[in-house]
Order: C-alpha cells, then sequence, then structure tokens
C-alpha cells in the first residue's frame, strides 16, 4: 500500500432556488463513489459541498413564496443535504455560500485582485426588465445564440455549441422571469482581467488535470481571447456588496468556487485540521472538483486564475460530466421525466439510480441517458441476479447443514485467487473514473462465481451425507467470492454493502479485504439484500413527477419535423462524429439483420444496434476501429435501445462497409 494521500474533494454548488433532481445526482453519485474508493484504499478524503444560495433567481423565488430570502436558503438548504444523505451521498461538510466564511473569503480575494491591478471598471450597457424593475442575470435572458442559432439559449453561454458571449448578443431576447422585451440600460461595472492570466492558465491546462474535450475547448477560447470578467450586479440583488462600492455586488459566480473553500473553512475549525495544509500555494494535498460541462469556462479558467492571484493552490484536477437525458431527450415536466430527489425516493431505491449511473459512466463527457427499460434490466439481472443471488443460494445450506459457519479451507482457491487478483485493476478503473468498465469487471466475475455455483450443484450435494465436507467448501467459495464483489461494489452500493457487512458479521469492508478469505467464521441467517426493480414504481414516480407545461424546446431546438430535402452548413455541423472501437460484436436474437455493438469512445461506452450482419460474421469486429454519430439521440428499438449509430457504405445486404478512421485515430477523437 503506498502512503496515505491528503485529498479534498468537492462537487458542483446546487443552487439555493429549487431541488435536486437526477441530473445533478449523477454528479454527487459520481463524486461520492470516487470518495469511498479513496477511503477504501486507506487515504485521509475529505468531501465538502454547499448550496450555492446568492444571485437573483433565488431572490424571486423567495418573493414569489412571500418569505424572506435567508429562510428560504435555510429550508432548501435542508431539503438538499437531506436528498443527498438519502442517496448515501456521504458529504462530510454540506454548507452555504451565504456565510460568515465566504463573506470573508470574497472580500479577501477581491483585495488580492485588487491590489495586484487585476481590476477595472467601466460602463457596460445591460439588460433591464421594465415589469419586474430589477437588472437581468445572464442565464436569465433567454434567446437565439448569436453563434450556432440555437434557440431558447441563456444569456452567458450557448449549451450547444459552447459559445461564451454578452446578453447583448443574443438574437430576440426576452427575460426569461416576465416574458418582457428587455431595455438596455448603463451602469458601472467591475471587472477581473482575466487576460493577466492567460500564460498561467495555458501552463496549468494539460491532459494530466483535465480531459481531452476539456482541454480542446480552453484551446478554443484562449484562441478567441480571452475577454475580461464582469464580477459586479447592481441592487437589488442577493449576495456580498462589493466593499466601498454601495449599491454593487458581487457576481454569484465570484463567490460560489470559493464557497468550497468557505465550507472547508467551517469544517476544518470545527475538526481542529489545518485549512492551509489544504489550500496554501505550495500544499502537497490533492484538490479536485467534480463538475458538469457547463460550467467548464468558470471552474478551468477564472476559479485557477482568482486562486493564484490571491496565493491560493490551483485544483490537482476537474473532472467534467456530460448531462443527464431520459428516454434520448431532455427532462421535461409535461412528460414526468423531470424527477426530483424526493420524487424517486418516494417510489424507488436510491441503490438502483446509483448502481446505474456507475453502469453508464466513463471518463468522457458525453451526456448519461437513464433509459427506464434498460435501467430495470440492468439492475434486476446484475445487482438482483448476479450478485446477491449468490449469497442467497449459499446461506440456506450454510446454515442449515453447518450451523451457519463458514469452512476452514475453500474447494476452490484458484476462482477465489482469480477475483481477489482483479483488486488492483477494478481500483485503477474507479479511480479513473471508468466506472462502466469497472462494472463490467465486477459482473463478469460474477458471472464465473455462478457459473461455478452451476457447476458445482450444492443442492445436489445437500442431498449425499457422504459429501457434507465437499459441501462445506464449495459454500466457503461461494460465500467468499460474494464478499469479495462487495468489496468491489461498495462506493457503488454503500447501503447494500453495510446490510452485507451484518449479514457476514464483518466490519466496514476495505479494499485489501478482498484478498484475505473469509475462514472459520460464522454468518447470519440471509435476508434479502436487494428486491427487484418494480416498474409499477416507475409508472408511478413518472405520473407523479408530471407538470401540467409546455416542454421547454430540446438544446438546438430540434424538432420532430421531416428532413427537408436540403440542410444548411450550420446543421450539418452539429452532427458529432467520433472514432469509436469496437469492445464486442454479438449478433441479437431473433432479428435477421442486426448486430449488438458495444462500443468504447474514448472513456464512455455505447451500445449500438448496426444492420450489418449479412456483410459480417460478429467474432471478426471486435477490435477494429469504426466512426460512430455521436450525438444522435437514442432510439428505442424492438430489440433494445440504440445509442448512435456506425457509418457505413454500399449497396446492402453482403455489400456493407463500415467505415473506418486512418491509422493512429484513438477512440473518443472527434472526425473532422
Amino acid at each position: 500500500m503506498s502512503k496515505p494521500r491528503k485529498i479534498l474533494v468537492t462537487s458542483a454548488l446546487p443552487n439555493a432556488n429549487g431541488p435536486i433532481h437526477l441530473g445533478y445526482l449523477v454528479e454527487a453519485i459520481q463524486t461520492d463513489i470516487w470518495v469511498r474508493l479513496q477511503r477504501m484504499r486507506g487515504h485521509d478524503c475529505r468531501y465538502v459541498c454547499a448550496d450555492d444560495a446568492h444571485g437573483t433567481a433565488t431572490m424571486l423565488r423567495a418573493e414569489e413564496e412571500g418569505i424572506g430570502v435567508e429562510e428560504l436558503i435555510a429550508r432548501l438548504q435542508g431539503e438538499h443535504a437531506r436528498d443527498l444523505a438519502d442517496f448515501a451521498v456521504g458529504i462530510d461538510n454540506y454548507y452555504s455560500t451565504h456565510s460568515p466564511e465566504n463573506r470573508e473569503l470574497a472580500e479577501y480575494f477581491y483585495r488580492r485582485l485588487s491590489e495586484g491591478g487585476h481590476v477595472t471598471t467601466r460602463n457596460v450597457r445591460q439588460f433591464y426588465d421594465p415589469e419586474r424593475g430589477i437588472f437581468l442575470a445572464d442565464r436569465f435572458i433567454r434567446g437565439t445564440c448569436p453563434k450556432c442559432k440555437s434557440e431558447n439559449q441563456s444569456g452567458d453561454n450557448c449549451e450547444v455549441c459552447g459559445a461564451i458571449y454578452s446578453p447583448v448578443d443574443l438574437i430576440d431576447a426576452v427575460s426569461a422571469y416576465s416574458g418582457a422585451k428587455p431595455e438596455e440600460r448603463d451602469s458601472e461595472h467591475y471587472f477581473i482581467k482575466l487576460a493577466d492570466f492567460e500564460k498561467l492558465l495555458r501552463a496549468w491546462v494539460t491532459p494530466q488535470r483535465l480531459q481531452s474535450e476539456v482541454v480542446n475547448k480552453l484551446e478554443e477560447w484562449f484562441s478567441e481571447g480571452l475577454k475580461d470578467w464582469d464580477i459586479s450586479r447592481d441592487a437589488p440583488y442577493f449576495g456580498f456588496e462589493i466593499p466601498d462600492a454601495p449599491g454593487k455586488y458581487f457576481y454569484v459566480w465570484l463567490d460560489a468556487p470559493i464557497g468550497y473553500m468557505a465550507s472547508f473553512k467551517e469544517y476544518a475549525n470545527r475538526l481542529g485540521l489545518d485549512f492551509d495544509e489544504y489550500w496554501k500555494a505550495d500544499s502537497e494535498a490533492e484538490v479536485y472538483h467534480f463538475i458538469g460541462k457547463d460550467v467548464v469556462y468558470f471552474h478551468c479558467l477564472f476559479w485557477p486564475a482568482m486562486l493564484h492571484a490571491a496565493g491560493f493552490r490551483m485544483p490537482t484536477a476537474v473532472y467534467v460530466h456530460g448531462f443527464v437525458t431520459v428516454d434520448g431527450a431532455k427532462m421535461s415536466k409535461s412528460r414526468g421525466t423531470y424527477i426530483t430527489a424526493r420524487t424517486y425516493l418516494d417510489h424507488l431505491n436510491p441503490e438502483y439510480l446509483r448502481y446505474y449511473y456507475a453502469a453508464k459512466l466513463g471518463t468522457g463527457m458525453g451526456d448519461i441517458d437513464i433509459n427506464f427499460e434498460d435501467f430495470v434490466n440492468r439492475v434486476n439481472s446484475d445487482v438482483v441476479g448476479k450478485v446477491v443471488n449468490i449469497a442467497s443460494r449459499c446461506a440456506g445450506f450454510l446454515h442449515r447443514i453447518f450451523d451457519g459457519r463458514l469452512g476452514i479451507s475453500l474447494d476452490n482457491p484458484e476462482l477465489v485467487a482469480l477475483a481477489a487478483g482483479q483488486a488492483e485493476e477494478i481500483a485503477s478503473q474507479l479511480e479513473g473514473r471508468n466506472y462502466n468498465r469497472a462494472v463490467r469487471m465486477i459482473m463478469a466475475l460474477a458471472d464465473d462465481a455462478n457459473k461455478y455455483i452451476d457447476e458445482r450443484k450444492p443442492w445436489e450435494m445437500a442431498k449425499d451425507p457422504d459429501r457434507r465436507d465437499e459441501l462445506h467448501k464449495v459454500l466457503t467459495t461461494g460465500i467468499n467470492l460474494f464478499r469479495t464483489l462487495m468489496v468491489y461494489l461498495r462506493p457503488i452500493l454503500p447501503v447494500t454493502a453495510a446490510n452485507a457487512e451484518a449479514f457476514l458479521r464483518v466490519s466496514d469492508l476495505q479494499w485489501q479485504d478482498a484478498t484475505r478469505p473469509l475462514l472459520d467464521h460464522e454468518i447470519n441467517r440471509y435476508s434479502a439484500l436487494m428486491t427487484r426493480v418494480d416498474e409499477k414504481a416507475i409508472e408511478k414516480m413518472i405520473e407523479s413527477s408530471k407538470e401540467e407545461l409546455p416542454d421547454e424546446p430540446s438544446p438546438g431546438g430540434l424538432t420532430e419535423n421531416p428532413i427537408e430535402p436540403e440542410i444548411s452548413y450550420e446543421d450539418f455541423a452539429k452532427l458529432d462524429f467520433r472514432v469509436a472501437r469496437i469492445i464486442e460484436a454479438t449478433p441479437v436474437e431473433g432479428a435477421d439483420k442486426l448486430i449488438r455493438l458495444q462500443l468504447d469512445l474514448g472513456g464512455e461506452e455505447r451500445t449500438v444496434l448496426a444492420g450489418i450482419k449479412a456483410a459480417y460474421d460478429p467474432a471478426s469486429l471486435a477490435g477494429r476501429m469504426t466512426i460512430v454519430v455521436a450525438n444522435l439521440a437514442p432510439r428505442k428499438m424492438r430489440f433494445g435501445v440504440s445509442e448512435g449509430m456506425v457509418l457505413a457504405a454500399g449497396e446492402g445486404g453482403s455489400e456493407i462497409f463500415l467505415l473506418h478512421p486512418d491509422e493512429g485515430a484513438e477512440p473518443g477523437m472527434r472526425v473532422h
């Protein structure tokens, strides 16, 4: 075991103006799995978060409810902390950006930036809602992106093409609050001269700290030139007033990331930890941020620049994930797919979602699609049908015949050693956030364990008194294989693992326990560790989530209209072609033309159903490189869900030829 590491981890801050939903939970769960792995490996890993309390949206939400802003944020902070805890997200300190620690730190950052000559002021024209009597925060102005022409985009950045712009550049802008056409008014604003830090940021932006997609995006922004960052907003505004600037407030995005530090500072003060050990410029500790792809600009440009200017260390790495869609579409209130954490918890086991997200998450920034048919099949087949089934198959015989005591030796020590031998590789995949690959490895071991039990047939041995010693060894082998699987699944399924620990009568499983067989040990009687997903519960959850509201347009303004004879270059440019490696290819039972392809898109895995069976033997495809349309919405077909489309040419039938990239291409590379 290497020297224990000192690690601080954060996930992005939920907004204190509404409930947590399944979209945010992908980040919280991804972070929590990573943190739990570090703790199981013996590292000192702290996880802090907070509510992002400031801004116009919070102020207006309180106004709508007829309560004070501080009453609203206190209530939502409690609700958010409760929901995250009920999903077994083990945050050490869940705080708020509206705190004395955050005010003190924000003012300190501002002073250091000012003293360094990095703050300037100038008059700006900004949007003002004449009906509500307020200046509009950028994200509460909606309009058409000036770059890619996607509709219903916010006033600061485009979700579709990633462009960063001023709200005055939006086409046909309207207020998100009143729908009124905003007026332009002049006001003095404070700016940070981000270009002052370009050399520093270029040196910090490396593949060791950021995913390749993020590095590429940042390079685009560097090439466009770093623009001054507006850090002030005019009253009325809920936030911290800028020192010596009456009526001017820090923009929420200035104090929001500082909230990570403020949460840790409050936590460190309570526990007697040294704040500087983690945040001083030459700290040997590690700091990691888990975020969504919509806030890359803030976390990978503004934040490291601010930290450096204030004399603090910059992040060790920033890990970025994609958005969450449901059945291939943006979450929708009218369809019942905009599901809050609490609504989910009212109907389903939270560990179903933890496992499903883990099975889908890779290192890339691709969106995570929740397909409920796939959700049911994965949980029922993998966790219930493969893993906990091992314990239930063995425990009954152990208690009926051997008083619940494991034997002193194993029937197949080689198989147990083989499972234990995967510990470092599975840990490496989880450390690298290749959760989907780790899950595939764990389930392959579960398949081996079930195959072993099927071949040894303990139920037949139990009928023969002369085979008791042999039976005892087989059952002991089965329980040890189950225990090893639960070690590997504990970061993903902590509640199920805790119940398994109670069943096995062992203390908290640690990673090294995978290599230590459990022998001559009494276990408890088995009770169900996880039950099958009830599809009717999913239907009820969706029904209870429905609201009679018009759907928002999907990103890019995509519609269900038929394809026109001609499309513009801008439409064609929306297609995202990526290099993919075929991991596995299998025929689709019952289908004449389809092959099921398991594809690696560089840290993200996809399943694609391709009509190429007449042209290719599935056994010949594994390991080949091909090209896939990566941003095609998943399509539900008779034989399953296809998460993209591979490119091929030819007349059809046996005359189909998969397109492939040139030699040297790697999975995930964009094809231009």
